[in-house]
């Protein structure tokens, strides 16, 4: 089938660019076959009002494009022009809407045409040009991409496509067997620790014809960055509300992916307030952080799973006074919008084959209700519901609330800045967990657990945050190992994991006898 488009703009501005766009989708070789634009200046003298006929075209077409320039154009009564109003009638006929954007100052603009151009940026995303040229490339990969979502031409996802210069030893086998551990844990996975690489692929459908997938080395890759150097994440924490310079904590995280969600995650973590309460109805004080660890883990996993692999820029965690941003190369599948996201959806996997291995690992769930369940979380904690747009990037905006961790774990604590607080928590988490751990749990596990279990039990209480990684380097043994420890101190009810796989340990406070 042909698929109708209307070409909206300011007519004379664009004369050029409309009349190149038409000779161009007319006579190319694929677009010809797919294709047939609608200019209003090649329709022939009608007894109608111009405004009756783009709108009613509007609503007859599939795909909407607007070409948004300096000049506003015809201006009725008010203030809107006929480009404003083919847009909202492309929205309200939910079409295919694609916005391109000419390169300009705002001041070289109509405040009108700033005004939407605000007004627009939260629905959808939009290029921009400064050429022709420019907009026949931005404008043919649009188009594609249309195409592709309606499977009338066919590629491949490109987790799933070959990495043509990786080798089977580019792959980590440490983190393989970490892999198939926790699949079988938490999701009954059903190859064993001791399964060869081929095997383990082919099973995971990330090795075909002696081909590795890209998906196989952003997962289990040796150096993943050096055959995707933006698969790494960039974590930002500035003291203000703005993006300025000198950045007072930033890192760049390189690794698989795995090692990036826990890294970034534990990045958020290790800079946000922390609380440690009063023991009045515990031996064991009562913590919190100012934001749940699920929250900042769900939207952190959604940036790696859902980018734009092929695009040169990176996710980006940014950690403001007044908030938490997340930045993800990619965009919502067509099918979905702002609204849909936070009602009950369909799961689009834009990496399938990335996401079903971190489901295997239990870093997510199959069913597209993350969004619904950060919503729900912070709700439940006092905190707004996270803000979501599309600009360059997918953007994730959580609200953080000052001392809200202390009113957690108590009361909140007057009189405290943020200089007092890292202080106040360290006393108390080398008074009372030090302490009353150190006293406590030691006096009744010594005869339970061995010395490298002690070991890893004093690495968790001194960071609560620790991940299996960073215990593995710390003890210098392999991650089986720590593995294998942590559960024998969960099954003797030493310690419990809160808040999900990146989460933090918790020890507990039920006295343990030996047997």
């Amino acid at each position: 089938m042909k698929y109708k488009i209307f070409l909206s703009s300011v007519q004379k501005e664009f004369a050029e660019e409309r009349q190149f766009l038409s000779n161009y989708l007319q006579h190319d070789a694929l677009f010809g076959k797919f294709f047939d634009l609608f200019l209003f200046e090649q329709l022939p003298a009608q007894d109608r009002k111009a405004h009756d006929v783009y709108i009613e075209e509007v609503k007859k077409s599939d795909i909407y494009i607007g070409l948004i320039g300096k000049e506003l154009g015809y201006e009725f009564k008010d203030g809107t022009a006929p480009t404003i109003r083919e847009y909202n009638a492309a929205s309200e006929s939910n079409k295919y809407r694609l916005i391109f954007l000419l390169s300009a100052n705002e001041s070289e603009r109509h405040p009108v045409i700033n005004n939407f151009i605000h007004n627009i940026s939260s629905e959808l995303i939009y290029g921009n040009f400064s050429s022709t040229s420019e907009l026949l490339s931005d404008v043919y990969s649009s188009l594609v991409t249309f195409l592709i979502n309606k499977e009338e031409i066919r590629i491949e996802p490109f987790d799933k496509s070959p990495c043509s210069e990786a080798l089977l030893s580019d792959l980590s086998d440490e983190k393989i067997e970490w892999f198939v551990n926790k699949a079988k844990m938490e999701r009954g996975f059903p190859l064993s620790e001791k399964v060869t690489k081929e095997k383990l692929l082919t099973h995971l459908n990330l090795y075909n014809n002696g081909k590795i997938a890209n998906a196989a080395i952003l997962l289990f890759g040796l150096n993943p960055q050096r055959f995707f150097l933006s698969s790494e994440i960039k974590c930002a924490h500035f003291h203000g509300i703005f993006v300025e310079k000198p950045i007072p904590s930033y890192q760049t995280y390189k690794g698989n992916l795995f090692e990036l969600i826990d890294q970034a995650v534990n990045f958020v973590l290790s800079k946000i307030d922390y609380a440690v309460g009063e023991r009045a109805q515990s031996p064991i004080a009562p913590t919190a952080y100012e934001i749940p660890p699920e929250v900042i883990e769900e939207a952190i996993v959604n940036a790696v799973a859902h980018r734009d692999y092929n695009c040169s820029s990176s996710v980006q965690v940014m950690l403001f006074a007044d908030r938490l941003e997340i930045r993800n190369p990619g965009k919502l599948p067509p099918s979905l919008t702002f609204k849909s996201l936070k009602q009950d959806h369909s799961s689009y996997p834009r990496n399938p084959l990335i996401a079903e291995s971190l489901y295997l690992a239990k870093y997510i769930e199959k069913m597209g209700t993350g969004i619904q369940d950060m919503i729900k979380s912070c709700s439940a904690y006092g905190l707004p519901e996270p803000e979501f747009k599309m600009t360059d990037a997918f953007t994730v905006t959580i609200k953080r609330k000052k001392r809200l961790a202390f009113e957690k774990v108590g009361g909140a604590i007057s009189n405290v800045n943020t200089d007092q607080i890292g202080g106040q928590i360290g006393g108390q988490i080398g008074g009372q967990i030090g302490g009353q751990i150190g006293g406590q749990i030691g006096g009744q596990v010594d005869g339970q657990i061995t010395v490298s279990q002690k070991r890893v039990l004093d690495l968790i209480i001194n960071n609560p945050v620790i991940t299996r990684n960073q215990i593995a380097d710390e003890l210098k043994i392999n991650g089986s190992a720590v593995q294998k420890h942590i559960e024998i101190l969960k099954n003797l009810g030493i310690i419990e994991r809160v808040g999900g796989t990146r989460g933090y340990w918790k020890v507990k406070n039920e006295k343990k006898t030996n047997e």
